[in-house]
């Protein structure tokens, strides 16, 4: 069970964005110390589409670059194995009973690849415009896509009920709503499947919430990176939400691009 997940090339960095620099900047737009008042700033100017008024450009091809939670990520942790996340009795439950075998055996190998955790799997995510007012990320660890939707900017009760409304049956990656917020993007996703916040077996249920901060930094030596801030909100599973951060670099092209199947282990 304590085997190399996939790695593919992916650049595995004990790093930290130029340490400093990039993590204060990180610190600066933690998703905990943004204004709810804020949300539906920085919409763009009007009679523009989202697209034509994004503040950063998140197009491109994007690498992983896992700088903390090793064990956890390039690793399938054994089973109960799980010290960041504090669960409910139920949800201790069913992680300290997982069996790789039956999930194995079962139809669906993408339990951990769904919009909870597929940002955390070592990997390569291509973003694009779908259209106007729809984001695209698409992964080769998997195979999966995520579909962003920018919402109409309205007051921000309306705004909550427009996004928190399930469009179509659950699914892996959910339903995703996207606005503009400062420099940033913000996104959130419910509606999904009941799947894994981790290999070994850590429950999220079709309860589950997230909403992220999508932010794009640019280094003094150019390099580009890429920051999803992310909390994760489960009353059926979590006792405390979970609140992550991940870290992408850009790439200039597709190189390393390697479609691949969801993997139980």
């Amino acid at each position: 069970m304590n085997r190399i997940f996939r790695c593919g090339g992916i650049g595995v960095l004990a790093i930290g964005l130029s340490a400093a620099g990039a993590s204060a900047q990180l610190r600066g737009n933690d998703v905990t110390a943004l204004d709810p008042a804020n949300r539906g700033r920085a919409a763009g100017p009007a009679g523009k589409t989202p697209k034509e008024a994004a503040p950063i450009d998140l197009t491109g091809y994007w690498v992983s670059i896992v700088s903390e939670d090793w064990r956890f990520r390039m690793l399938t942790p054994p089973k109960g194995d799980h010290p960041d996340f504090l669960l409910t009795p139920a949800g201790t439950k069913l992680a300290d009973s997982w069996d790789p075998a039956k999930d194995e055996g079962e139809k669906d190998h993408c339990k951990a690849y769904g919009a909870p955790n597929i940002m955390r799997v070592p990997g390569r995510f291509h973003i694009t415009w779908a259209d106007d007012r729809t984001l695209k990320i698409e992964t080769d660890a998997g195979t999966q896509a995520r579909t962003l939707r920018f919402v109409p900017v309205v007051p921000t009760a309306v705004a909550t009920s427009l996004s928190s409304a399930p469009t179509g049956p659950p699914s892996r990656q959910g339903t995703s709503t996207a606005q503009w917020e400062r420099k940033a993007l913000r996104v959130q996703t419910s509606n999904l499947l009941p799947g894994y916040l981790q290999y070994n077996g850590v429950p999220f249920s079709a309860n589950a919430t997230m909403t992220e901060y999508f932010d794009v930094i640019t280094e003094p030596g150019g390099e580009i990176w890429l920051i999803d801030d992310a909390i994760i909100t489960d009353p059926a599973y979590l006792i405390r939400s979970v609140k992550r951060s991940t870290h992408l670099r850009k790439q200039a092209d597709a190189k390393g691009w390697d479609p691949q199947p969801c993997i139980v282990k």
